[in-house]
């Protein structure tokens, strides 16, 4: 038998020497490069930078440097700023109590540099702000020389640069789990992305060996917001994303958050901070995916760029040394406000699709044109589908017409059995303008409806655009009569952990709301007395057990909620009508029109869309004319 790694420990209890306690909290600290740079950028920020550059060699492992204009250090602060748990951003007061609770700045543990200093050879040059000259400190692993006076060739006449060489070289065996250069480089560039969207008020230029990776010049004005957000995540994402600012008992919820139909396979795309600070907090990401659980399939996610301010009083950022972790004193409070600010804006942006849906279709169409024609550039633009709703008097015209459609089709429908597809050309009243999404021209293969709008036209997938419009009507008339419940015979009783039981339990009335009626069973177990009736029979068991991992998780019965919009989205899948069915024109029309008074019509239940809008300057691109 192979004897195990941990031994017990031998001799008497005594205190660590202060570079083993360093290199101890390196490792919570400064895990990795992108770790150490995001530290340091956070001391620059904390300085006052108004521009910041970084420079990273074979991935930051071997060379490392943070340069700013900031207020800068003296002669006298560079010894103090290297000592463990000395900083200037923590005042106490007359009795000398620090409030941790009542913190503004970035950083504040004072670790950062005496952990990267005692893994690395680490060197500071600074010229505080109205000083003479500037001097330098030297640490290496641990082994501090300095400070000196240095010459001086900052970007202003005052600041600091910090330059990391070869770190984790004091303790190689970290550097065995460092991953390859190229993966640690992308890890800083994404922690560089993060604080600048945090501050468009600030430049940041960040380049390796080989090139510039991210240059961003200071953005002023009420819009710099908006254009740092266009500048770090691309223009697309300017053009497909909602505004999103709401507030409710001091705290305030603002950012830009993508349509369903623009979503990515991951959650690595959704930036979120409190109070200006990156978090990666489970709480807001769980919220996140409750707001948009009607809009996308489990494997697919938004993209958002969200901001939280608040009093710091009502947020503990001392979670951990890493600071990406926080806790709110009143979790509920920002749970509600974002879920209902994110909905509100998704729910204001009407039937609006993601341009990248038009952009899809022009590129597929584009690589089938011969590459050897002088017009083909193979390069297409088109601007957003504006989030405007249908008049009520186009709305009201036609709503009777669709109404009910379903497979159980008037025998109308019969007429056009064997009749080949005909062209439509009705013909609006001249005095009413063309609608959003335009006037039915055709339909193609008994699937698609072509309509012509304004400025170019739209194909429609009429069973996913119907299908959307019987959704939302099902959640309209359960939100009114409320979720039935159908009682079991037999309760059914779920075996859990105390602990999943006391959670499950607190939850009892939000969950009875859903349908669903539960109550104690003893130590750790639920007894289940009734179900919501559109589920029929299914695993109550597993459900209970996911609805538990959710609490823990998200703070959130997802489980619940997904499974009933699901069963949902099939029904109204089954009822809508269907692809192959041929349609008059009128109802076409009657469908157009109900899509644009319908919020959330530009996608299905799964975030895919429902209708592609093309602008007839793409259209005249394809064809070359122009």
């Amino acid at each position: 038998m192979a004897e195990s790694a941990l031994k017990p420990p031998s001799g008497k209890i005594r205190r660590l020497p202060p570079d083993a306690v360093n290199r101890i909290a390196a490792g919570e600290v400064v895990e990795r490069p992108a770790a150490a740079a995001k530290e340091l950028i956070e001391n620059a920020l904390d300085a006052g930078a108004r521009s910041v550059r970084i420079r990273i060699e074979g991935g930051g492992l071997t060379r490392l440097m943070i340069e700013d204009d900031g207020h800068g250090m003296s002669a006298d602060e560079l010894p103090v700023a290297i000592e463990r748990h000395a900083t200037s951003k923590l005042t106490a007061d007359d009795d000398g109590h620090v409030d941790l609770l009542d913190i503004r700045t970035m950083g504040f543990r004072g670790e950062a540099l005496p952990s990267i200093g005692s893994v690395s050879r680490l060197s500071i040059l600074s010229r505080a702000k109205g000083s003479d000259g500037a001097f330098e400190i030297g640490v290496d692993a641990g082994k501090i020389d300095g400070p000196k006076p240095a010459a001086w060739s900052g970007l202003t006449s005052n600041g600091t640069r910090v330059d990391v060489r070869d770190l984790f070289y004091a303790t190689p065996a970290r550097l065995k789990f460092m991953k390859t250069e190229r993966a640690e480089a992308q890890a800083i560039a994404d922690s560089v992305r993060r604080l600048a969207l945090a501050r468009p008020d600030v430049a940041f230029h960040l380049e390796t060996e080989e090139r510039a990776v991210i240059k961003l010049l200071a953005e002023q004005g009420e819009d710099a917001r908006l254009k740092r957000l266009g500048a770090v995540l691309g223009k697309e994402f300017r053009e497909n994303a909602v505004e999103i600012d709401a507030e409710r008992e001091g705290v305030r919820v603002s950012g830009f958050a993508g349509l369903p139909t623009f979503n990515r396979g991951s959650a690595q795309h959704q930036y979120l901070f409190v109070n200006g600070r990156p978090v990666k907090d489970r709480l807001l990401v769980g919220v996140i995916r409750a707001a948009y659980q009607d809009f996308l399939a489990r494997d697919r996610h938004p993209m958002a760029v969200l901001f939280v301010d608040l009093d710091p009083m009502q947020v503990d950022v001392n979670v951990h040394p890493a600071k990406t972790e926080v806790r709110f004193r009143d979790a509920a409070n920002i749970r509600g406000l974002m879920i209902g600010a994110l909905r509100h804006a998704l729910a204001a942006a009407g039937h609006r699709a993601s341009t990248t849906v038009a952009g899809a279709a022009l590129g597929a169409a584009t690589s089938h044109v011969a590459p050897s024609l002088p017009w083909n550039t193979g390069k297409t633009s088109w601007s957003p589908a504006r989030p405007v709703v249908a008049s009520p008097e186009y709305a009201a015209s036609f709503t009777g017409q669709f109404t009910g459609m379903s497979d159980n089709a008037p025998a109308t429908f019969d007429a056009f059995a064997h009749e080949p597809s005909a062209r439509v050309e009705p013909t609006p009243e001249p005095t009413i303008e063309t609608p959003p999404l335009g006037v039915a021209r055709a339909q193609v293969h008994e699937t698609y409806i072509i309509a012509q709008t304004t400025d170019g036209m739209v194909i429609v997938d009429q069973h996913a655009a119907h299908e959307r419009l019987v959704y939302e009507r099902m959640k309209t008339q359960m939100a009114g009569d409320g979720v039935k419940r159908q009682a079991l015979l037999i309760p059914e009783i779920v075996e859990l952990s105390e602990e999943e039981a006391l959670r499950i339990l607190d939850r009892a009335d939000e969950l009875l709301a859903m349908g669903l009626e539960i109550e104690p069973f003893g130590r750790g177990a639920v007894a289940v007395r009734a179900t919501p009736a559109l589920f029929g029979q299914m695993d109550v068991k597993g459900l209970i057990r996911d609805l538990a991992d959710d609490f823990a998780e998200y703070e959130a019965g997802l489980a619940l909620k997904e499974r009933m919009e699901e069963v949902m989205g099939n029904m109204a899948c089954r009822g809508s009508v269907r692809a192959g069915r041929r349609l008059t024109a009128d109802e076409m029309n009657a469908l157009l029109r109900q899509m644009e008074a319908t919020p959330h019509s530009g996608q299905c239940n799964h975030g895919r869309p429902t209708y592609v809008e093309l602008k007839l300057a793409d259209i005249e691109k394809l064809f070359g004319r122009r």
